[in-house]
C-alpha cells in the first residue's frame, strides 16, 4: 500500500462524522470506498450508468443470476476497477496506508486498541469496521442492502466481506464464532437463540451494541444511562484469607468469563463487599442500575459485559436488576451470558440453589455477604443520629435487635429523621424504622390488623400467668440476648409459642393483643391452605415469608399448625416424602426466627412431638370456667350499649360456652335489640335486653345442634315464649 490516509477525507456515508480514534477513522473510510466502488460495479454489472450523483441506487438483480456469474465476471470486475474513472479513484484511495500510532500511544479501550489487544489482521479488522459501520453512520445500511442485492438487508454479513475484501478466501477464517470478535462479544449475530452458542454463517445479519461502538469510536467517554461507578468502601475490616485468596485471583487476567457468586438475603450489604474485594485487587467496579424490565435484556446485558473488558472494569449485578430474572426457575437454564467475555461479574444471590442455573466452568468460589452484627447496628444508628440519638439508648439498643438493617438504609432513616430541628422521640424512631420495611410476602401471608386494643386475653390464673411471662420475655430478648450474653448461645433466635385449644377459646385474640402490647405487625399464614394450594411450592413459598421476617421482628402466626406439624405418617409416596421434607424445613427455619413465631391449633394431641420439643411456650386455652365466662360476657358488651338489665352471673354459670361464642351472641343480640326498639339513635334504642341475649344463645345453640333445657333458663324462661325452636 502506498501513502498515509489524508486526515481530512470523508469518513462515512453521512459527513461531519468523524471518530476520534484515527485508525478507527481509517478503517470506516475503508468501508466506505470498497461500498461506493462496489456499488459501481453493480451499475456496470446491470448494464446501466448513473446520470448523476443523486441517482437512485442500482435496480435489484437476480440473485441467483449474480451468484452463477461471480466467476465469470471476477477478472472483467478487476479490469472494471482499474479502468473505470471513479473506481479507479476510489481504488486509489483504498490503497492508501493506515495511519502508523506507536504502541505507547494508544489510547485504551479505543478501536487501534481492540486491534493490538486482539492481534487483528487486516481481514479480521476490515469486518470490525464494517458492522461498525451502520451502528455509526445511519446511512450505511442502505448503501450494505444495495451491494447485497436485498432491501431487506441493511446489516452486514461475511458474504458481504467477500464482496468487498480484495481476498475472499480471508473471509472464511472469520467464519468462526472462536473468532476473538464473536468471542468477546464486540460482534454478534443479529438474531440469536441462545448468547452461549452462536452460530455465524455466510447470510447471518452481524451487528455491534451502541454503547460498544460508542467506545471504540470515542474511548474517551462516560458510561452510559444505568451503570454507575462504585466508590470506595466505607468498611476498613481486614479481609477473611477466603476472600483475601479471591482478591488476589481477580487481580490476575482472565481469559474467559468469571462470576464470583455473593450469597447473602435480601437486605444483605452485597455492595461493600465487592468495593473491598474491588480496593483489595486493585480493580474499578461498576452496578447496573436498570431495575424495570425490558425485552432481550440478556443481548444487552451482554454488551454490558463486553463494555466493562474494554475498559478493563468489573460489572456487580445486585438483586433487583433485571437481569435477577433469568435465575428465576421458570427462565432459561442459566444467565445468559457468553461465557468466552474476558470480563468479571460479582452476582448478587439470595438463595443458592440459583448456583445451579450458572455455567461451572465460568464460577468462582462463593463470598458468604455477612450481615451487620447487633454491635455494629448499634454503633451505626448512633453515628448516623449524631447528637439527636442522646436519650434513645433504650430505643437504639431495642430496634438495633427488631430491625436488622444495613448501613446504607440506617443512614437513610437517620438522614430523614435528623433533618428536621425538631427532637426525636422514641416513636418517631421505631415508626420510621418500620415504614422503611418493604416486606414482600406474596400470596401466602396476610397482615393482620389487630382488633383488640382495649381487650385482655381472659384466661385460667395459671394461662393468664403464662401469657403475662410470654410478654415480659418478648420485652426482655433485647437485653437478656445482648446484655446478659445468651445471643451468641441461643443464635439470637426469638420466641416461638403455641397455643392449642378449643374453637373460639380466644388464640387468634390473643395473638392479636400480643401484637399491640409488643407493637409488631402480625401476619397470618394458614398452613391448610399453604399445603393444598402450594404443593411443590410450599418450601419457596415459606422461605420468602422467614426472609422477609428476618430483617426486622413480626409476628407469624401460623394458623391450624397441626395441618403441616402434625405426627409424620410412613412415606408412602413422593407426595408424603416432600410433606416430610418441607416440615423439616420449617422447624429448621422458625429455630432461626428472630421474631414471635405464634402457632395456633384445635388437636394439640396431634402434633409431632420432635416439634413440641422446639417451642419455648406451650400456652392451653381451655373452654372458660364460670367466672372467666363472666368476664368475658362483660368485656364483649359494646362500650356505647346499656347492659343494665343484664344478669351477667346467671349467662356465666348457665351456659357453658367459649369465648368466640359469647362474642358472637352479643353481636347478634345488639343486632336485634336495635331493630326492635323505635327511635333509632335515641338512648333507648342502645338497651341490651336479656331477651335479646337469651334468643341469640338460642340460635347459637341450634347452629351448635345442642339443645337448651328449661332448667338452664331458670327464671327468664318465660322471656323465649314465642320463640320458635
Amino acid at each position: 500500500m502506498s501513502t498515509v490516509a489524508n486526515q481530512k477525507e470523508f469518513v462515512t456515508f453521512s459527513p461531519e462524522l468523524r471518530a476520534d480514534d484515527e485508525l478507527a477513522n481509517y478503517w470506516l473510510r475503508q468501508v466506505t470506498l470498497r461500498l461506493r466502488r462496489e456499488l459501481c460495479w453493480r451499475w456496470h454489472e446491470c448494464g446501466l450508468q448513473p446520470t448523476d450523483e443523486t441517482s437512485t441506487l442500482p435496480p435489484r438483480g437476480d440473485k441467483v443470476a449474480a451468484a452463477l456469474d461471480l466467476t465469470r465476471f471476477w477478472e472483467h470486475k478487476q479490469r472494471f476497477f482499474s479502468s473505470d474513472v471513479t473506481a479507479r479513484y476510489l481504488s486509489e484511495q483504498i490503497a492508501i496506508g493506515p495511519p502508523l500510532t506507536p504502541a505507547n500511544d494508544i489510547t485504551p479501550a479505543s478501536f487501534a486498541w481492540v486491534t493490538s489487544q486482539l492481534s487483528l489482521d487486516a481481514a479480521s479488522t476490515f469486518l470490525l469496521a464494517l458492522v461498525l459501520a451502520p451502528a455509526f453512520d445511519a446511512n450505511a445500511g442502505t448503501v450494505i442492502a444495495a451491494c447485497l442485492n436485498d432491501p431487506s438487508r441493511i446489516l452486514p454479513n461475511l458474504s458481504l466481506v467477500q464482496k468487498l475484501w480484495d481476498r475472499p478466501d480471508d473471509a472464511l477464517l472469520l467464519a468462526n464464532p472462536a473468532h476473538p470478535l464473536f468471542s468477546s462479544g464486540l460482534i454478534k449475530a443479529a438474531v440469536q437463540t441462545d448468547a452461549n452458542h452462536a452460530q455465524v454463517n455466510w447470510d447471518t445479519p452481524l451487528t455491534m451494541a451502541a454503547i460498544v461502538a460508542n467506545q471504540l469510536l470515542f474511548s474517551d467517554t462516560r458510561w452510559p444511562h444505568g451503570l454507575e461507578v462504585l466508590d470506595s468502601p466505607e468498611e476498613n475490616r481486614e479481609l477473611s484469607e477466603s476472600e483475601r485468596l479471591l482478591s488476589m485471583r481477580l487481580s490476575e487476567r482472565n481469559e474467559s468469563l468469571r462470576i464470583v457468586p455473593l450469597a447473602g438475603s435480601r437486605w444483605s450489604a452485597y455492595s461493600e463487599i465487592v468495593k473491598m474485594l474491588a480496593r483489595a485487587a486493585g480493580r474499578t467496579v461498576v452496578e447496573t442500575k436498570i431495575r424495570a424490565a425490558a425485552s432481550e435484556s440478556h443481548d444487552y446485558l451482554n454488551s454490558v459485559v463486553t463494555l466493562c473488558w474494554l475498559r478493563g472494569a468489573d460489572l456487580f449485578i445486585p438483586l433487583n436488576s433485571i437481569y435477577q430474572a433469568n435465575l428465576e426457575p421458570h427462565r432459561s437454564a442459566s444467565l445468559q451470558i457468553s461465557p468466552t467475555i474476558p470480563a468479571t461479574i460479582f452476582l448478587a444471590l439470595d438463595d443458592r440453589k440459583h448456583l445451579a442455573s450458572l455455567s461451572a466452568n465460568s464460577l468462582l468460589p462463593v463470598v458468604n455477604v455477612r450481615p451487620l452484627s447487633y454491635e455494629e447496628r448499634l454503633a451505626e444508628w448512633k453515628l448516623a443520629l449524631g447528637e439527636k440519638a442522646k436519650g434513645l439508648t433504650r430505643c437504639i439498643a431495642e430496634i438495633s435487635r427488631r430491625f436488622r438493617y444495613e448501613k446504607e438504609l440506617i443512614r437513610d432513616i437517620a438522614s430523614g429523621l435528623t433533618n428536621t430541628s425538631a427532637n426525636i422521640s422514641e416513636k418517631d424512631l421505631i415508626e420510621a424504622c418500620r415504614a422503611a420495611l418493604d416486606l414482600d410476602v406474596g400470596d401466602l401471608a396476610a397482615q393482620v390488623k389487630p382488633r383488640f386494643e382495649n381487650e385482655a386475653v381472659i384466661l385460667p390464673p395459671k394461662q393468664e400467668q403464662q401469657f403475662a411471662e410470654h410478654v415480659k420475655a418478648m420485652r426482655a430478648l433485647t437485653e437478656v440476648h445482648y446484655v446478659w450474653g445468651t445471643a451468641k448461645a441461643m443464635n439470637e433466635s426469638g420466641i416461638s409459642v403455641l397455643f392449642a385449644g378449643p374453637p373460639g377459646t380466644g388464640k387468634t385474640m390473643a395473638a392479636e393483643v400480643l401484637a399491640i402490647k409488643l407493637g409488631l405487625p402480625m401476619f397470618r399464614i394458614d398452613l391448610s391452605q399453604v399445603v393444598n394450594k402450594y404443593i411443590g411450592e410450599t418450601e419457596k413459598n415459606l422461605k420468602r415469608v422467614f426472609d422477609a421476617a428476618d430483617i426486622s421482628d413480626l409476628i407469624l402466626l401460623f394458623d391450624e399448625a397441626d395441618s403441616l406439624f402434625g405426627r409424620r405418617t410412613e412415606v408412602s409416596d413422593a407426595h408424603d416424602r416432600y410433606a416430610n421434607l418441607e416440615i423439616s424445613y420449617l422447624l429448621e427455619r422458625m429455630e432461626r426466627f428472630k421474631g414471635l413465631a405464634i402457632l395456633s391449633t384445635n388437636r394439640k394431641k396431634d402434633l409431632d412431638e420432635a416439634f413440641l420439643r422446639r417451642l419455648r411456650y406451650i400456652i392451653d386455652f381451655p373452654l372458660p370456667g364460670i367466672e372467666q365466662r363472666r368476664r368475658i360476657w362483660q368485656q364483649v358488651v359494646p362500650p356505647n350499649s346499656d347492659s343494665s338489665e343484664l344478669d351477667f352471673d346467671f349467662l356465666a354459670k348457665q351456659f357453658p360456652l367459649a369465648g368466640g361464642n359469647i362474642r358472637s351472641i352479643v353481636f347478634n343480640a345488639c343486632l336485634q335489640a336495635a331493630a326492635d326498639e323505635s327511635g333509632a339513635g335515641s338512648k333507648k334504642s342502645r338497651v341490651l335486653t336479656m331477651r335479646s341475649v337469651l334468643v341469640a344463645i338460642k340460635r347459637e345453640h341450634d347452629k351448635m345442634n345442642r339443645s337448651l333445657s328449661g332448667a338452664q333458663l331458670g327464671n327468664y324462661a318465660s322471656l323465649l315464649d314465642g320463640i320458635e325452636t
